[in-house]
């Protein structure tokens, strides 16, 4: 029945080193989200904002602001970025990617685990373009 146990707590402790570890490749993550419209996903979110490279560059300031996010691949100068932002204790990845598209951005927020982010994305997506939106009034 002990071996049972230790067996239990090892995995779970095995399964979350590597939620918190597991490599992101860049070449996986950091892809043309293809936005076509605003859309609520159950692993995420994809949005159009409006706005060319001085959107993306305050855009992009913003996001570096989160805690717990840094960028994967890419920059505001290659047109496309990609970051990864951890959640605060068990440490799942979501991931970002925002893509100058002529005068519009395309943003792609998406989980890396599971089936639903519970509107994790949306809510950290849409914080972001409220302070966005703050900026451009003032």
């Amino acid at each position: 029945m002990r071996l049972f146990f230790y067996l239990a707590v090892l995995c779970v402790i095995g399964g979350l080193a590597w939620i918190r570890f597991a490599p992101s490749d860049p070449a996986y993550w950091n892809v043309d989200p293809h936005v076509t419209a605003d859309q609520d996903l159950a692993d995420g979110v994809r949005r159009r904002i409006p706005g060319g490279e001085a959107v993306f560059e305050r855009l992009n300031g913003i996001i570096l602001a989160t805690p717990r996010t840094d960028v994967l691949a890419g920059s505001v100068a290659d047109g496309q970025v990609t970051y990864v932002t951890r959640s605060k204790w068990m440490g799942f990845p979501d991931y970002t990617t925002v893509k100058l598209n002529g005068d519009v951005l395309e943003l792609w927020a998406r989980l890396r685990f599971g089936r639903s982010d519970m509107g994790v994305n949306r809510d950290r997506v849409e914080g972001w373009l409220a302070q966005l939106g703050a900026g451009r009034d003032s």
